[in-house]
C-alpha cells in the first residue's frame, strides 16, 4: 500500500510520518526533514534497518523522539519489530517497555509468547 506519508506523531514542531513508498519513517523538525529510519516490512513485522539524523539537527533529541514514534506506531498497528539498527536495539535496551515488539527474523510470535512462531512448543 502506497501512498502519501501517513502522519504518526505531532508535538512542538516535531513531526514523524511514515512514507512507506519510500520504506522509511521521516522526521522534520519545523517542516524540514530532520532524520529518517530505513524499514523491511515483511508479514507481521518490520525490520528497521538504519537511522539516520542530519547533522544541522546534533543535538536535538532527533533520533530518540523518531525511534519512539515508529516504534509506537508499530505498537498501534499490532505488529512486531526486528532491531537491524544498532541505534534503535539500544533505544529498546535503554526502554524496555519496547521489549515486547521485538521479534527475530525467523517469524512473529504470538504477544507475551516469548518466542517466534517458528520455535518448538
Amino acid at each position: 500500500m502506497t501512498g502519501s506519508p501517513r502522519l504518526v506523531a505531532r508535538s512542538d514542531g516535531f513531526e514523524v510520518v511514515d512514507n512507506d513508498a519510500d520504506q522509511r519513517y521521516e522526521a522534520r523538525l519545523d517542516g524540514e526533514l530532520a532524520g529518517w529510519i530505513r524499514y523491511r516490512p515483511l508479514d507481521g513485522w518490520i525490520v528497521l534497518v538504519h537511522t539516520e539524523s542530519l547533522p544541522a539537527f546534533a543535538g536535538r533529541g532527533v533520533a530518540a523522539r523518531l525511534v519512539a514514534a515508529a516504534l509506537d506506531d508499530i505498537r498501534a498497528r499490532a505488529l512486531f519489530v526486528t532491531p537491524a539498527c544498532p541505534y534503535v536495539a539500544a533505544y529498546i535496551h535503554r526502554h524496555p517497555a519496547y521489549g515486547d515488539l521485538v521479534v527475530g527474523v525467523r517469524g512473529p510470535r504470538s504477544r507475551g509468547s516469548g518466542r517466534s512462531a517458528s520455535d518448538p512448543a
